[in-house]
């Protein structure tokens, strides 16, 4: 029983997701996060303007 528990750990080790790992890297979410702005569905924030696309043209990239 202690064998099956410590396999089952291994397992579990070795089969575990790195993490960001599930969110394709689109460039122009890198783009826009690398100049300090953010990705938002629908409209940016009152005091934010839209300077371009973001997560291959989903979303929209918010900046001040």
């Amino acid at each position: 029983m202690k064998i099956l528990c410590l396999l089952f750990a291994v397992l579990l080790f070795l089969f575990q997701a790195a993490p960001g790992s599930a969110d394709p890297l689109f460039p122009d979410t890198v783009a826009c996060r690398t100049q300090g702005n953010f990705c938002r569905s629908g409209a940016c924030p009152p005091t934010f303007t839209i300077s371009g696309p973001c997560h291959g043209g989903m979303l929209n990239c918010c900046a001040k």
